[in-house]
């Protein structure tokens, strides 16, 4: 497991950082409204899409099961580990204002996708990942009520994992 870059941070540092926040949005919740973005772009013959993340460009294209040929990242993953590393702050956030030291945590992140869906094979079948299950194992001294807590509060206060409860709205247009 790579080591954060970041300084270690310990409970009341955590709670000082976000305390001033809080109040801040209980005060004025449009202050709470925080935009996001992400770019990329589209313009090659082959069906792909380079997103730009920080400090790097990710090109997404076809999974295997749907005609690509492996070679370019699938967005499925992508979710996945977007969805991995949400959770997986989540769940340290929660654990070290709870008190609950983590020594270590691994994560790891499953799912599938009918392909039948995807393709337009038969409409029955959905389109999109099923099954999505995030599994973390922690070194940690914590009780087996501590770690369902973990569990909870993760799940709630997932950004991403929340997200995923409702699709996204889709526009196309045409430049100008």
């Amino acid at each position: 497991m790579p080591a954060s870059t970041m300084v270690t941070m310990d409970a009341n540092e955590l709670r000082a950082a976000q305390a001033p926040l809080k109040e801040r949005y209980k005060q004025s919740g449009a202050e709470a409204l925080t935009p996001l973005a992400a770019t990329g772009d589209g313009s090659g013959a082959a069906p792909t899409f380079s997103v730009h993340q920080t400090g790097s460009i990710t090109q997404a294209g076809l999974h295997a099961a749907t005609g690509g040929d492996g070679s370019d990242a699938c967005s499925g993953d992508m979710l996945l580990e977007a969805v991995l590393a949400c959770a997986g702050v989540t769940l340290r956030a929660v654990a070290l204002a709870s008190g609950v030291e983590l020594r270590s945590l691994d994560g790891r992140a499953d799912a599938s996708f009918d392909a039948r869906g995807t393709l337009g094979i038969d409409r029955s079948v959905p389109v999109g990942i099923q099954d999505l299950m995030l599994d973390f194992t922690a070194d940690t001294d914590a009780t087996t009520e501590q770690l369902e807590r973990l569990a909870r509060m993760t799940e709630r206060y997932c950004v991403v994992g929340q997200s995923l409860a409702e699709p996204p709205t889709i526009t196309v247009r045409r430049a100008q």
